[in-house]
């Protein structure tokens, strides 16, 4: 059988240019925390980022670096092509022009928040090879809308390579900054809706009716049960992903509660919490970032993270991270940051114990301003509690708490 003739996908401009602009506007926001940028889809071509964005050189190079990794400038002799050129055009021409000679890698991160992402190296043809079987899961579509950037992997693979596998290249529309109550009303027969399930979850409390064949996705992190029962009732069909940054994409399901079933590349690992992708006979062995249980050698449940990072907003979050940058600030004698039981949010909480003499309504007040210079918005917790000692079971063990029941 032929093997499907994949086009140079920088070569369509508006997904090299949306591309571009996620990157650039995640390495400025996450350079300053507390930076205020308009949407990426609405910079101009000729933006200047130092004018028009405030970026210093600091910023600048911390952005060049970022794209020169994930387009792998450097396999093109082409390190040096951003730095004397601040305006956005100029970096989009200059990732078209590396491309051009080299564009078979590509370098996605883990968005982690110890700041250290984990760089994972893509062979462009593997992740074609994902896309092909992703589009016989989702044929006939004739729109694309987007709510995930198109820099990370989840969304590069659904909003860039995905709309350019047909005939022609279909219309990607942005859907970040638009409230989940107008998503029904946009869309239409055929169209594919990308989304991380905060997203989903939003959209499922307010109980729209979908037209007939729209087709949403989920990745990123676990999609609660409880949001795919409601988006299927409301007419939607939800096709969850499971992957990573290291791996892309290794199994789906279509229903709430169903196994996951493998891309027909991977198989299970032969040693514990590893899998397996195959190609021209051999094997290339990842570990895997969850605990599976495995029904059969196709089909698995994800039963957990094995390195304690939590998902908030499609975002990986470290719990044990976020507290050490409240305990640096000098009214926190102690804390704890834990996820938000299920009937209290999708966010992370903090339990704090003041300093002595520091009154709570004070602190929490200070450490709006200390998480806002520090953390990135997922990071940040969305309710504290305060106490004398952090919450414990009587045997000592560290305990959960219900926000409500502390002031």
């Amino acid at each position: 059988m032929d093997q499907p003739r994949h086009p140079q996908w920088w070569q369509h401009g508006p997904a090299l240019a949306r591309v571009v602009r996620d990157l650039v506007a995640a390495e400025l926001t996450a350079a300053r925390p507390g930076r205020a940028l308009a949407p990426p889809s609405a910079w101009p071509f000729d933006a200047d980022l130092v004018a028009d964005f405030g970026a210093d050189s600091l910023d600048l190079m911390g952005a060049a670096t970022s794209l020169a990794d994930l387009l792998c400038f450097a396999r093109a002799g082409r390190e040096d092509a951003l730095l004397a050129q601040p305006r956005l055009g100029d970096w989009i021409g200059a990732a078209r022009a590396s491309l051009a000679i080299d564009d078979s890698l590509l370098t996605f991160r883990t968005s982690g928040s110890s700041g250290a992402p984990k760089r994972c190296a893509h062979p462009l043809a593997r992740l074609w090879e994902e896309v092909d079987a992703l589009a016989e899961l989702t044929p006939g579509r004739r729109r694309v809308f987007s709510a995930v950037p198109a820099h990370h992997i989840y969304g590069f693979l659904f909003t860039v390579l995905l709309p350019q596998s047909g005939a022609a290249p279909l219309p990607v529309l942005e859907l970040r900054g638009t409230s989940p109550a107008a998503l029904a009303g946009l869309l239409g027969a055929g169209d594919l809706v990308v989304a991380h399930p905060d997203f989903w979850g939003q959209v499922a409390a307010l109980g729209p009716r979908f037209p007939q064949d729209v087709i949403g996705v989920s990745s990123g992190a676990p999609c609660p049960d409880a949001t795919a029962l409601a988006l299927a009732a409301d007419g939607l069909r939800l096709l969850q992903v499971y992957g990573s940054s290291e791996t892309a994409g290794v199994g789906w399901r279509w229903a709430a509660g169903e196994a996951y079933r493998l891309l027909p590349y991977w198989r299970r690992g032969e040693a514990e919490h590893t899998i397996e992708r195959t190609s021209a006979g051999a094997a290339t062995r990842f570990p895997l970032q969850d605990r599976l249980e495995w029904l059969d050698d196709g089909r698995f449940v994800p039963t957990g993270r094995i390195d304690q990072a939590v998902q908030v907003g499609g975002v990986n979050v470290h719990p044990a991270y976020v507290a050490e940058v409240l305990a640096m600030h000098p009214g926190v004698r102690e804390c704890v940051v834990r996820p938000m039981r299920l009937d209290e949010g999708t966010r992370l909480k903090a339990f704090v114990v003041p300093a002595e003499g520091v009154a709570p309504a004070a602190l929490r007040a200070a450490l709006d301003g200390w998480i806002a210079e520090r953390l990135a918005p997922p990071e940040r917790p969305a309710a504290y509690s305060f106490g004398p000692t952090l919450p414990r079971q009587p045997g000592g063990k560290a305990a959960d708490w219900i926000i409500d029941a502390w002031e």
